[in-house]
């Protein structure tokens, strides 16, 4: 089985000021625990070093480049999962909904993914069991 880990979950464990660090770093050490193979996007990662960098600085992007992605299996977005993506971004009528977290939902069912380590109310709006347990 896998989970699905999210940019949300990315900055929760890296941020020791984020309210919801001590829950997220309870279920972070649990998953590199278990059997789970844990999933993330090219886009997923993208989009976090961005924040990481901007709002915790260069030493926390170290830390996410060197413990953190070497745990995780990549899924690279080719073309048709991008224009996938991007039509249910553009056709959905919600303006907070992501191109990042389109992609993420049509990544996790196209590999049959229903858990997500996730902050975001989207992935649970979508159907899927989110981590942690709210």
């Amino acid at each position: 089985m896998s989970i699905f880990i999210d940019t949300s979950a990315f900055l929760a464990i890296l941020d020791k000021d984020d309210e919801h660090h001590n829950l997220a770093a309870e279920v972070w050490r649990s998953t590199l625990l278990s059997t789970e193979t844990l999933v993330t996007t090219n886009y997923v990662l993208v989009e976090t070093c961005a924040l990481v960098q901007h709002r915790l600085g260069k030493p926390a992007v170290k830390v996410f480049q060197e413990d953190i992605i070497p745990v995780l299996r990549i899924q690279w977005i080719d073309h048709a999962s991008h224009q996938a993506a991007a039509t249910i971004m553009l056709t959905a009528k919600r303006k907070k909904l992501s191109l990042v977290d389109c992609v993420s939902f049509e990544t996790m069912r196209r590999l049959g993914i229903k858990t997500s380590f996730t902050l975001d109310r989207h992935f649970k709006e979508q159907g899927f069991k989110c981590l942690p347990k709210k």
